[in-house]
Formats: structure tokens, sequence, C-alpha cells
């Protein structure tokens, strides 16, 4: 009798005929590429978790059933007794803010050298939804959370203590931690821009901030308003001209319409710190579009040295820090305690420190 065109097929190749008939009854499954590979279903378990165990012909066998099943091992069944499930939960109050960027690549370029994943949420600045996605995060079963350091509702709070998992806050460093934080300060920022433009000989100096709302806040923003504040407070200066607009997160648009009002009720101030380089650079654009010179009528910084900040006439004044090895930073720190175990270590509290760029957005400094 011939062959049939199905039986000359599974002759010729035989991966890709068992791959339709495991596809047809479902999601493929280590039984299905063992028996595909021709091993036991211990060498496949061995070939995916640890690899160099295995002899190099056998390795590659068993990954040659694995691509042409499409098989994905099912962490989770075993991450019921373990406890490992290789991910990492990230909660993060914007996507559209590249320094929160910087610290989740930053992150993922040191956990992917151990096979950890990054499990990420956004919270949009918002207290209640910020608890909402940590209930889904942490129903995932992350091996540890990061999140950005700030205020938190006390429920949770209490599912972040109930989780009994490594914590780490970042870009903050609240005076009492949950556990580990890594980070600066917020308020030494608003501190350090004050201090740079007084020293610069400005008296009417402004602030472009968010406004607080109930559920709604940019916590640190705030805090670099109330640095900046206590400064202006501390050398007799006027805080009249620190306005709060509109609502978190704040944008280029925020900053073009915070700089408009700022103007509008107080068209003598002479220098302007906005809160984020994005706010910064919207109150430069609307400066331009009035025909306010910048920096000869009106100084300009901001916060976060974005490249956007870089790039445009005249380039701003900012202080920096770097978000990318504050990252990695918090990602060498995950896999120590991982590998350790939480109970063996005490809560580390890491300072990565700002520094001052200056640019010419500011009267009298150069561009860099």
């Amino acid at each position: 009798m011939s062959s049939s065109p199905s039986s000359s097929s599974r002759s010729r190749d035989g991966a890709g005929t068992d791959a339709k008939a495991s596809s047809a009854t479902g999601r493929p499954t280590i039984r299905d590429v063992s028996r595909l590979a021709g091993v036991s279903r211990m060498t496949v378990s061995r070939v995916i978790s640890t690899p160099d165990l295995v002899l190099p012909a056998t390795r590659e066998k068993v990954q040659r059933a694995i691509d042409s099943l499409g098989y994905v091992p099912d962490r989770a069944a075993g991450s019921l007794s373990s406890r490992k499930t290789g991910f990492i939960a990230l909660m993060l109050p914007t996507l559209t803010n590249a320094n929160f960027a910087a610290v989740a690549h930053g992150i993922t370029e040191v956990l992917r050298e151990r096979d950890y994943h990054l499990l990420v949420a956004y919270t949009d600045y918002d207290t209640a939804e910020e608890e909402r996605q940590m209930r889904a995060l942490l129903a995932r079963r992350p091996e540890a959370i990061v999140i950005t350091g700030a205020l938190h509702r006390r429920s949770a709070n209490r599912m972040l203590l109930a989780a009994d998992i490594p914590v780490i806050e970042v870009a903050n460093l609240p005076s009492q931690p949950i556990e580990h934080a890594i980070g600066f300060s917020n308020y030494e920022v608003g501190r350090t821009a004050a201090r740079y433009l007084i020293a610069k000989g400005f008296t009417r100096i402004g602030a472009l901030a968010a406004t607080p709302g109930e559920t709604v806040t940019d916590h640190r923003g705030e805090e670099r308003v109330r640095g900046f504040e206590e400064e202006l407070a501390a050398s007799g200066l006027s805080k009249d001209y620190v306005l709060r607009h509109g609502q978190a997160p704040v944008s280029f648009s925020h900053g073009s319409d915070a700089m408009a009002a700022l103007l509008a009720a107080h068209g003598d101030v002479e220098a302007v710190f906005a809160v984020s380089d994005m706010s910064a650079v919207g109150a430069v654009m609307e400066c331009q579009r009035r025909g306010v010179a910048v920096p000869e009528q009106v100084s300009i910084m901001g916060f976060g040295d974005f490249e956007i900040g870089r790039e445009i006439n005249p380039p701003l004044t900012t202080i920096h820090v770097d978000f990318r090895a504050l990252g990695q930073r918090t990602g060498h720190l995950l896999l120590d305690i991982l590998a350790t175990g939480a109970q063996e270590r005490a809560p580390q509290r890491i300072d990565v420190g700002l520094s001052l760029v200056e640019r010419a957005s500011v009267k009298g400094t150069k561009s860099s």
C-alpha cells in the first residue's frame, strides 16, 4: 500500500507533524516535549532550569522540540510550592516620563542576567489606582516589588507587609521607608534650585508645580516645591511667585499653561523653577510665543535632565539624577536580597545623589 501524504510527511519531518498533533489537543506540555525529543521529562526540566548540566547534543535536541512545539514552561505551577516565580513587580507613577523609563531599563539590564522579568504597572499618581494595581501585581506572586517611594494608603502598606516579599522604594528617600529605599531627596532638589537662583541675584523667583488633589498628587514634585519655598523663606524672599496649577502628571502643556498663568499674575517674575523638565520646556515655549526672551527677561530651570531640555534653544539649566544608574543599583540590591534571603539583609537606604547642570536658560550661565 502506498504511503498517504500524512504518513509521508511524518517520515520526512516528524517534529512538524507532532507539533500539529499537540496543538490540536491544546497547549503543549513537557510530556509532549519529552516524547518529541525522545528524552525523559526530567531531562527536559534540566534543559529548562540548568542547561549547563545537560550534554550539548541532548540540549540541542530538546531545544529543537521546544521550538517546534512552541512550548512555554509553566513556571506558575512550580512556584505554588517554591514561591519562585521569576517575576519582580515594578510600580511607576507614569509611563510618559523618560526618567521612570530609565529606571525600568536599568533594573531590567541587571535582572535579565539571572533570568528575572519585570511585571510593570502604572498609577497616574492616583493612590486609589495604586492600590488596585498593587493588588493585581501581588496576586501574580512576584518575588519582590519595587515602588516609587512616596505616601501610600494604609491599606496598600498592609498589602505590602502581608505579601512577605522584599520591598524597595525608589526615586525618593522617605524618612520611614517600608523596607529598602534607593533614591535622592526631592526636598533637597527644591532647596538646590532655590539656592542657585538666589545666588544668581534674582529676588522675584517663582516655581511651577501641579496642584495636590485628594487622590491624585505628585508627592515627589510637591516635596521639591516645599524645599524650594522653605529656602526662599530662609532668604527672606516672597513665596507669592510659586504657582501650583493643573493636575499631575505634569507635561509640556502643563508648563505652558502654568507659565501663562504665572505671567498673567506676576509679569515681573525674574526666574522660574519647574518641578520637571517637561514643564520647564513648556514654560520656555510659552515665553517664546509671547515674545518674552529667555533668559534675558525670565530665566527658567527644571529637574530631570531630559534629552529635550538639552536640545531646545536656549538649552535648559536643570538638576540631574542618573535614573538609569538608580535602576541598576535597585537591580543589584534585588539580586543580593533574593540570593541571600530577605531576613539575612538589614534594610538599605541608598542616596544616589544629584547635581546641578548649568546651561543657557538661566541668565549669566554658559551652555554646556
